[in-house]
């Protein structure tokens, strides 16, 4: 037994890997999660209340799942904290080394009385995965346009449908499992556009061709989805996506063209297509608020930042551990793999264990993966065109592109700090999570400056650092926090639910 308390944040494959790992190890585990079930968008469980089979082709490995989730939620030594936000990481004092103090608030997040409590643990796992990327395209504001995960979610979580007829676009396999959700759903899918050119996938893809081996069930998967689009006679197209969505108080009909490589528009291959849902993706965001808070350092590689981890899956902070989509896209497995090593590493756990070796094993194919993921699916560099003067940029505060331009092609504005605070584009409610990539790629790109380097005495103006990372009520805020023990109980006083 290593008696160590080990704070395990997110129930998706890393996390409830990571919290199983951490027992198997003698650990005592707290897990954490916003929603109120285990699963991730992955597998996103339907609400109790519905008693329906849950379609195979919504959930796979659905069984080992169960079986994971029941072995960790019934541990004696798991305390499982559902509705339950981590709003701040509380770095140590410098002299005194170790994972950070974790603030989080209980309850769900509509409901009032929500307790706030801290959680000082032995090491930290984050594994708090990733959200849509969507580049701004005109009309993209308006009710209708989703992005491919939130209309994944309501299929997948609620069986509510976003609209009868519906198009797929954007870049990257997560197209398909989408579709898939909402021809389940009782959705007519209309086309799904993938804007990479066939040459650029098939180049991705192609090249070292016996890596692929590793990735099997991916090729299972991709088989069944592409049956089921066969079955439902609907389309995929590759090098066409969305560039505009157009409609009276709501998207009714979308204009698709053909894209070069460079995702250029090419001229007059517009095409409109009645609709009245749309839902888009282009790659994903790794969630970064909370490693960025701990101190973690970040690494670029091909598809944006992400957490740098070592073979252990420690970060650059002592005793914190992160593993999932925010340490590189690469699916389900990869994440389970990422979760088990860290939650093993961070409980105490024998490091040459022969057990770990499958793991670094699948881990390291994972990583491969990734990469050959970000090669297939790259976000072309001439998007930008679809833009229009007044395009909006940032949805929350309605920042048009226009702005942004004027913003950046003043020397005394172009600064990233400075054109956030002129335009605006940043400051809503959503605190730049889904503009913000977008906006400093923009700036950088008017205002012909590289990324900026860090002011002498402020951190760098990157868009992850939030020392809030979850809304918070100010009486919540002014309310004073209670130490947490590792064990107690759900918020209701009941034993671990939702089995």
């Amino acid at each position: 037994m290593t008696h160590r308390h080990v704070v395990v944040v997110g129930a998706g494959p890393a996390g409830l890997a990571a919290a199983e790992a951490a027992l198997s190890a003698g650990a005592r585990v707290t897990l954490i999660d916003a929603s109120d079930r285990p699963g991730g968008q992955y597998h996103r469980m339907l609400p109790e209340a519905y008693d329906a089979a849950r379609p195979q082709v919504l959930h796979h490995g659905w069984r080992a799942f169960d079986r994971r989730r029941r072995r960790v939620l019934t541990h004696p030594r798991c305390a499982w904290w559902s509705d339950t936000s981590v709003w701040a990481l509380e770095r140590p004092d410098p002299e005194r080394p170790g994972p950070p103090r974790v603030h989080v608030l209980r309850g769900p997040v509509d409901g009032g009385g929500r307790r706030r409590l801290t959680l000082d643990p032995d090491a930290l796992v984050l594994a708090v995965g990733a959200h849509d990327r969507v580049l701004p395209f005109p009309g993209w504001e308006l009710p209708g346009v989703f992005t491919a995960g939130a209309a994944q979610a309501l299929a997948k979580g609620e069986r509510v449908v976003v609209g009868d007829r519906v198009v797929v676009a954007g870049t990257g396999p997560f197209l398909l499992p989408v579709a898939a959700s909402l021809l389940e759903a009782g959705s007519r899918v209309l086309e799904v556009l993938e804007a990479n050119t066939r040459g650029t996938v098939a180049r991705g893809w192609s090249r070292r061709p016996w890596q692929l081996a590793a990735q099997a069930g991916k090729s299972g998967e991709l088989a069944e989805y592409a049956a089921l689009l066969i079955r439902h006679r609907v389309p995929y197209r590759t090098g066409r996506t969305v560039i505009e969505a157009r409609g009276d108080g709501r998207v009714e009909e979308v204009v698709t063209a053909r894209l070069r490589a460079d995702w250029s528009v090419v001229p007059g291959s517009e095409r409109t297509v009645a609709v009245d849902a749309a839902c888009v993706t282009h790659g994903f965001s790794p969630q970064l608020e909370l490693p960025v808070a701990a101190g973690c350092a970040l690494r670029t590689a091909p598809g944006g930042e992400f957490v740098a981890v070592d073979a252990d899956q420690a970060t650059s902070v002592p005793g914190v551990y992160a593993a999932g989509e925010i340490t590189g896209i690469a699916g389900a497995p990869a994440a389970r793999a990422e979760g088990a090593l860290a939650g093993w590493l961070a409980a105490g756990g024998d490091p040459q264990a022969s057990a770990l070796r499958p793991l670094r094993r699948g881990r390291d194919q994972g990583r491969a993966f990734a990469a050959r993921l970000a090669r297939a699916h790259p976000i072309g560099a001439a998007w930008s065109g679809w833009l229009r003067p007044e395009t909006v940029i940032c949805r929350c505060e309605e920042a048009d592109y226009a702005s942004l331009c004027r913003a950046a092609t003043r020397p005394e504005s172009a600064s990233a700090r400075v054109a956030k605070l002129e335009t605006r584009a940043g400051l809503g409610p959503c605190q730049a999570r889904i503009c913000g990539p977008t906006v400093a790629e923009l700036n950088a790109r008017l205002s012909g400056a590289p990324v900026e380097r860090p002011a002498e005495g402020l951190p760098a103006p990157v868009p992850h650092r939030r020392p809030i990372a979850q809304p918070i009520r100010l009486g919540e805020l002014a309310a004073p926090s209670e130490p947490a023990a590792p064990s107690e109980p759900a918020a209701d006083g009941s034993a671990p639910r939702h089995l």
